[in-house]
């Protein structure tokens, strides 16, 4: 099947390109696009809102960003570039240098998204199911989206997506925006049926992999990563009582190597944040990335955060991963092609 693209802006459509490229990224803030056309019939301008279809499925929303145009023998050509809209959140600083100890993460995102343009914000998804421990004799375990935190300050020179990331982070999860716009609080896919199937067999029947890279690094992992904190306390509490500390072993690492962060945000976020330090090292240390030809499979287009089943024979590779990283590229010398980049499932970083 030969895929389409397509370009809606401004109530047109359009559907002739030289080259493109589509990028989305679970760990990446902004996804971003470029698009080549050729004798453009539709005027396009930087700031207007943005969607690309790929096979009748909305896969990016966003902002044009640059508009290029030049000509050559050939003709006129228009380069168009723009992220989705993530980027506005990337891009916009934090207003109010307000204290937000003791605000949930529910009353920060509806106050500092409050006004973003083109954002939805009352279908913002905050998944369910995500707890954390809590010290507590009684409580074994908490809603982390209803429980308050010590995150302190927000300082000039903040943006809006890193004060939402930092704040999702001190709580075990990320923050990112789905194909249609939608912002999402929660955790990566964990578990469940594969929605895509990579193949690499040595007899080459039924192989759909066009190239592949199989990278594993310990320069950035540790043996051992601790987290050490200091809470507010009162005068009449010693220092000591307030210290936080929490520690995680890592077994990939086969040698002694510590690590020691500091987090303050409060009594869960050290514990929280070591797991996290962990899980990203983990993801940092072994990745995968093909490539493959077109972008689709069994009619359904790659999609990040969604789990793919790899059996590759070169590799001795015969697991499920999860899609964390798609880029559609389309070219006159490769035609159309796939790059995915593929990592442990429920990494959160």
């Amino acid at each position: 099947m030969q895929d389409k693209i397509s370009l809606v802006v401004g109530g047109y459509k359009i559907e002739n390109f030289i080259s493109y490229t589509i990028d989305s990224d679970l760990y990446v803030a902004d996804d971003a696009f470029s698009l080549e056309l050729a004798n453009p019939e539709v005027k396009v301008f930087p700031g207007l809102q943005c969607e690309l279809w790929v096979n009748d499925k909305c896969e990016l929303t966003g902002i044009i960003d640059k508009v290029t145009s030049s000509y050559d023998k050939s003709g006129r050509k228009l380069r168009v570039e723009g992220r989705d809209l993530m980027g506005l959140l990337t891009d916009s600083y934090c207003e109010e240098f307000i204290t937000i100890q003791g605000m949930k993460l529910k009353a920060l995102a509806e106050r500092l998204l409050k006004k973003v343009p083109f954002i939805n914000r009352k279908n913002i998804e905050y998944q369910e199911n995500i707890t954390g421990k809590l010290k507590s004799k009684k409580t074994s375990h908490i809603s982390l989206f209803d429980t308050a935190q010590n995150f302190g300050q927000i300082e000039p020179g903040m943006t809006i997506a890193e004060t939402l990331k930092e704040y999702s982070h001190s709580r075990g999860m990320m923050f990112w925006s789905k194909s249609d716009g939608t912002l999402v609080f929660g955790r990566p896919v964990v578990s469940g049926e594969p929605s895509f199937y990579l193949i690499n067999l040595k007899d080459g029947k039924e192989n759909n992999i066009i190239e592949g890279e199989h990278v594993e690094d310990i320069s950035k992992q540790y043996s051992k990563i601790t987290v050490m904190g200091q809470q507010q306390g009162t005068d009449a509490t010693p220092a000591a009582a307030n210290s936080t500390k929490a520690t995680v072993m890592n077994d990939v690492v086969r040698f002694y190597k510590p690590l020691v962060a500091k987090n303050n945000n409060d009594s869960q976020s050290p514990a929280m944040h070591a797991r996290m330090l962990k899980e990203k090292m983990k993801h940092e240390g072994f990745q995968l990335h093909y490539k493959v030809a077109g972008h689709s499979q069994q009619a359904d287009n790659y999609a990040i955060n969604t789990l793919c089943h790899v059996d590759d024979e070169i590799f001795e590779i015969k697991e499920t991963y999860l899609i964390y990283g798609r880029t559609f590229e389309m070219s006159k010398d490769k035609g159309a092609v796939t790059s995915l980049r593929l990592g442990y499932p429920g990494v959160v970083q």
